[in-house]
């Protein structure tokens, strides 16, 4: 409502303008520099902030880890209400969960989120999903598509911060904030004792410990592998297609478990790289247009698909690496032909169709359904 209001309002100053900045700068010089400061003030407003939630959030610790105690699990709850709370960005308007959506495996389902003023995020939200801990991390390919963060603690804050995603520049602020919201004493209370206070170091630490929920441990394709059940037979040759004939596998390395990404590549996209990718966190030239390889799971609900959501379906993906890779210097070798040409895999309907069919296999039904994984605001 606000910006809707802000842009008519600057329309008709800008009508006025036209039909009468002439007579203002020859007549009223004055009156003129003052509408001019009018339209700066009314359209620079950006921190209108929208109210403080007031919704309600059920403070009854659920049992997310069958065992654990009673701190554990509150710590947690901790991390999902302030996953999904609004209120953790400038104005009131962005959660975590604004940009990745449970139902779609933590991620959007626009090439570009929507931040808090609005403004288009530069590149596609990621799935969350199957992040090592950083605990015990494995993993040595560092978060987000371009790598800039090394495990998922540092991360938290770094969208928070993002300018255009949640705007947050204080975070003492923020904190103070936070603290003041009636639902979090009860929680506090039973994650950090009894008067204890958000911080920084909580928030991020709670947050992780949720974030670590989202695991696949039950698409058919998970269960295939560890015994609990099997795929069909177009699922099986998908999935020798996808090992063997088109060597999706030296990238992509599905396993049941915690993601192990097999780093950075560059796929082709363009020949003239548009974004720097990698190249942006290293400043190493070889890195330019790389990107990390995501994890697979899911994939069915996660489109559009790479770093700027570029296409929409699994089919307009395989079309890529069927006749679309375009040359250029750092084009992954994997990518290559023998000779060094760009790779064109020719890849046949029947084998779409197969390779497709052992995609959809890893969605996970119950993690995207999971209710301890879902908004706990009422």
């Amino acid at each position: 409502m606000c910006y809707f209001y802000v842009f008519i309002r600057i329309h008709r100053l800008l009508v006025f303008k036209t039909k009468y900045m002439k007579r203002l700068s020859l007549r009223h010089p004055l009156l003129l520099a003052a509408f001019t400061g009018i339209v700066f003030i009314i359209s620079c407003n950006k921190f209108e902030n929208t109210p403080i939630s007031s919704a309600e959030v059920d403070t009854n610790i659920p049992q997310y880890f069958a065992g654990a105690d009673e701190t554990y699990n509150a710590q947690i709850h901790l991390g999902r209400v302030l996953f999904y709370d609004k209120n953790l960005s400038v104005n009131n308007s962005v959660s975590c969960a604004s940009c990745h959506k449970q139902a779609l495996a933590f991620a959007d389902n626009t090439a570009f989120s929507t931040g808090f003023e609005n403004r288009l995020t530069k590149r596609n939200s990621m799935a969350i999903q199957n992040i090592t801990s950083p605990m015990i991390s494995i993993d040595s390919s560092p978060l987000f598509w371009d790598g800039r963060e090394p495990d998922l603690n540092s991360l938290i804050a770094k969208p928070i911060a993002n300018h255009i995603e949640m705007g947050i520049t204080d975070f003492d602020q923020l904190l103070k904030k936070l603290n003041s919201l009636s639902y979090y004493r009860p929680i506090l209370d039973k994650a950090y004792g009894i008067g204890s206070t958000l911080s920084l170091e909580g928030m991020s630490t709670s947050m992780t410990q949720f974030i670590l929920m989202f695991q696949t441990l039950h698409s058919r394709f998970d269960e295939a592998q560890v015994g609990g059940g099997s795929l069909n037979a177009l699922e099986l040759r998908g999935q020798l297609l996808f090992n063997t004939t088109y060597n999706c596998v030296s990238c992509h390395n599905p396993m049941p478990g915690m993601y192990q990404s097999s780093g950075f590549h560059n796929i082709g996209l363009e020949s003239s790289i548009q974004d720097k990718g990698r190249m942006d966190v290293t400043g190493n030239s070889s890195d330019e247009g790389l990107f990390r390889a995501p994890d697979l799971h899911n994939v069915a609900l996660t489109a559009p698909y790479m770093h700027d959501g570029r296409f929409n379906s699994l089919d307009e993906v395989l079309s890529h690496y069927s006749h679309g890779i375009q040359e250029n210097k750092n084009l992954s070798h994997v990518l290559r032909n023998n000779d060094g040409s760009a790779l064109k895999m020719n890849i046949t309907a029947e084998d779409r169709k197969a390779l497709i069919a052992f995609l959809n296999s890893m969605t996970d039904y119950q993690m995207v359904s999971n209710p301890l994984l879902s908004n706990p605001f009422k």
